[in-house]
């Protein structure tokens, strides 16, 4: 798991240096750092996800054109079998 570096004694500081008592900087930080650990996403989450991404894309793609050479296909063959069925009529 990777962690993020945060400095919670210089965040606190900061805090009662603005005018928060002790205790406020103190509840700010703790809730401040579990989110920065358990909700931030780091530079490899981001990059995992769009790997993932980018794979997902690729397969689509690759299904999109096989879907449009079936249909090229298809109309083909009844391009084929009406132009056979025209001639059959002169």
């Amino acid at each position: 798991m990777v962690t993020t570096t945060f400095d919670t004694l210089a965040f606190a500081k900061r805090l009662m240096e603005a005018g928060f008592t002790e205790r406020q900087a103190e509840a700010q930080v703790t809730v401040l750092r579990e989110i920065v650990e358990s909700e931030l996403a780091t530079k490899r989450d981001l990059r995992e996800l769009e790997l993932r991404l980018t794979a997902e894309m690729v397969k689509a793609n690759a299904e999109t054109k096989a879907d449009i050479l079936k249909w090229v296909a298809g109309m083909l063959v009844a391009q084929a079998a009406l132009i056979a069925a025209l001639v059959k009529l002169l």
